[in-house]
């Protein structure tokens, strides 16, 4: 008999019993639902694939039927009929539908489908992260293959294998981004808490109680025991309940579920322990919870709400922040579909008109086109001419504060007081989050609120006038424009 037809059939009492024993998440595993496979041609090397193609089961499937549920909605489970549909399939696309030796560690790209063009090998399955499952299925006890979480230019392994390239350069992006940093944000993470759950995409995991087990979990020697903030760490592989497969929402206005603002949130507001300003607020300032309120700051619910943050916006970060953008040359030709992975709201552009990571242009180098692309502004230079109004006004009321500030007695500024803020330390935390990059987009409403109050406070407190030639009621009455 053909070696690709034989049936290899398993004492079904041995098989559970060996299930039970290696199975141990009743939510992953249960029993299998068939106890036959085809044994796959040798030249696959141990890759599995489907047991049943045409119902799209795979063989892991059988046991991890709780995995399977949640990876059947996902883009990858019908990733090759996508291609097929696409009008431009052709065999170069072929290694990132279906599986092989791209997403895992195998070495020898010659391996799956590429080895055997057998349908049992499309779409991207549990193996094209995981690798060949064949030890796994008939020695379960001895083995587990773990996915990598790890991703980087040049790495033979990972999502980044596939998710790269001019059409879908996500990790061309994320690598210049500071998520793609180790450990994020220049090494500021040291291995201390909080500081370890956003700066390292391992500490976020476990801070967000994800217990998950994956191949450099127990050692991350290659990155001095950090893990950037990878594909995988905002993306569940298996899962599409949330859009784009992302652990969290990403539409919820709540700093506790909203994926960005699970991090996006530290030090908004004054700690009284402390005289540190803030130091990841955006969250709340979207959402308008952010800054110190005055005993005169005006809305009774404290809140102020800017159209960034409403319903009117209604993906928050991620409409600014990850958007796409083509860009063509002149003669129309593709140059890059970004994907908005760099994370920037309005990125410089180079020569040629792609987003990069670089804050150092000048304001007519930058792209205001994810403002007008995602319907909250008309134009991007309308997007443009609200951005530049907003940073006038609060710039101007952030040096005026900052100059009355400096007239407060050094003896409001103790950091011995645990219980209450003065009037001056909660100016000058809302002047630096006046100064901080981003606030007069995220909301410039709150601000313009939060630091006028501020102003008032001080003369009303220590009897401090404003010190600048422009009068707060010049800066006021200037006309707000283009939002």
């Amino acid at each position: 008999m053909d070696g690709r037809n034989r049936v290899v059939r398993f004492s079904v009492s041995v098989l559970v019993a060996a299930l039970a024993a290696a199975c141990v998440d009743s939510k992953q595993a249960v029993a299998p639902n068939s106890t036959a496979f085809s044994t796959p041609p040798s030249a696959a090397q141990g890759f599995l694939g489907y047991s049943d193609t045409a119902a799209g089961t795979p063989v892991c499937g059988n046991c991890h039927v709780g995995k399977l549920a949640e990876w059947k909605g996902t883009a990858h489970s019908h990733a090759w009929a996508d291609l097929q549909a696409s009008g431009h399939a052709q065999a170069s696309c072929e290694p990132c539908h279906t599986v092989n030796a791209n997403g895992n560690a195998v070495a020898d790209s010659n391996v799956g489908w590429l080895a055997t063009h057998n349908p049992r090998y499309r779409d991207v399955q549990c193996e094209s992260c995981h690798g060949p499952g064949m030890t796994h299925v008939t020695n379960p006890d001895a083995s587990q293959p773990l996915a990598s979480m790890l991703v980087g230019v040049g790495l033979t392994n990972g999502c980044g294998e596939c998710h790269q390239g001019i059409n879908n350069p996500f990790l061309d992006e994320w690598a210049q981004s500071a998520h793609g940093l180790v450990p994020h944000a220049g090494g500021k993470a040291g291995t201390t808490q909080p500081c370890v759950t956003c700066h390292t995409g391992n500490g976020a995991l476990v801070a967000w109680g994800l217990d998950l087990n994956y191949l450099e979990k127990d050692s991350l020697a290659a990155t001095n025991g950090h893990m950037p903030i990878t594909c995988a760490v905002c993306h569940d592989p298996h899962d599409a309940t949330n859009d784009k497969q992302l652990r969290f929402p990403i539409d919820v206005a709540s700093v506790s579920n909203n994926l960005c603002m699970k991090c996006h949130h530290y030090r908004a507001v004054p700690d009284p322990t402390s005289g540190g300003g803030p130091m990841s607020p955006q969250g709340p300032l979207l959402l308008g919870t952010a800054g110190w309120r005055s005993p005169d700051f005006g809305p009774t619910d404290t809140t102020i709400r800017g159209t960034h943050g409403s319903s009117g916006n209604p993906d928050l970060c991620v409409t600014c922040h990850v958007a796409r953008a083509k860009v063509t040359d002149a003669s129309g030709n593709l140059v890059l579909n970004s994907t908005g992975h760099l994370f920037v709201a309005i990125p410089c552009l180079d020569t040629q008109g792609r987003p990069t990571p670089s804050d150092t242009c000048a304001e007519p180098q930058r792209s205001f086109a994810a403002c007008a692309a995602s319907g909250c502004h008309g134009t991007p230079d309308a997007a443009r001419s609200a951005f530049d109004v907003a940073t006038q006004r609060i710039q101007a009321l952030v040096t005026e504060l900052n100059a009355m500030v400096a007239k407060v007695p050094a003896s409001q500024f103790s950091t011995a007081d645990s219980v209450t803020i003065t009037a001056g330390e909660g100016a000058k935390f809302n002047a630096r989050l006046g100064a901080m990059t981003g606030s007069p987009v995220h909301n410039p409403f709150l601000m313009e609120q939060l630091l006028t109050s501020s102003i008032k406070q001080l003369q009303k407190t220590y009897g401090i006038s404003p010190t600048s030639n422009i009068t707060l009621q010049d800066i006021l009455a200037a006309p707000a424009g283009g939002r």
